[in-house]
């Protein structure tokens, strides 16, 4: 009896000892922010380099009320608003109908394509918030490293000094309709994957 309750109580411990959970260190938290990043964020870069050769792998969704999707927006991008006018965002905690709405309209695009949101801005928390919401529903969407302000007013701020000159205008278009981008050759420092942008 004592050595089956002494097998027992090591083979507890044996399971025990095995199987608990490793402390997460400093190092492991940096590589999985990286991990993290890279999965998620997008380069407004790599869309634009897309855009210029004419790539159609990507979708890119402007998460802004229609009424400022309509203004402008940039060009061959879909409008599935977050914000029911330019003052008032949806709350998809409380407003089933709309989050169930937002759900379905992302089920809806193509699941063979990278879906890219953007927002407002950098530091807009709606596409994170829409991104976690589909995420929640097993739809999986990246992020555009930069929203639409830094898109239309900060153009320059962005793109690097070597490359081809390009005017932000010629990524921009008006209406309901999103757009096609116009292939063109252009130079770049930047590569798409490894260590570009």
């Amino acid at each position: 009896m004592i050595k089956l309750l002494l097998s027992a109580l090591l083979a507890s411990f044996l399971t025990w000892y095995l199987v608990k959970p490793k402390p997460v260190t400093n190092n492991d938290r940096i590589a999985d922010f990286y991990s993290t990043e890279n999965a998620v964020h997008v380069s407004p870069h790599t869309v634009r380099k897309k855009m210029d050769k004419g790539e159609t792998d990507f979708v890119l969704v402007d998460l802004r009320s229609s009424q400022e999707y309509e203004k402008e927006h940039v060009v061959g991008a879909v409008n599935i608003p977050a914000y029911k006018d330019p003052n008032t965002s949806i709350s998809v905690d409380t407003d089933k109908d709309q989050a169930n709405q937002i759900i379905r309209q992302f089920g809806e695009l193509p699941k063979e394509r990278d879906i890219i949101v953007y927002c407002y801005s950098t530091p807009c928390m709606t596409g994170r918030k829409i991104g976690k919401l589909l995420a929640d529903n097993g739809i999986f969407v990246k992020h555009l490293n930069i929203g639409w302000n830094e898109w239309r007013y900060s153009w320059d701020l962005w793109n690097h000094d070597g490359e081809t000159p390009t005017k932000g205008a010629d990524y921009i278009v008006t209406g309901k309709d999103p757009g096609k981008p116009k292939a063109k050759d252009t130079v770049s420092p930047c590569t798409i994957g490894e260590l570009g942008c």
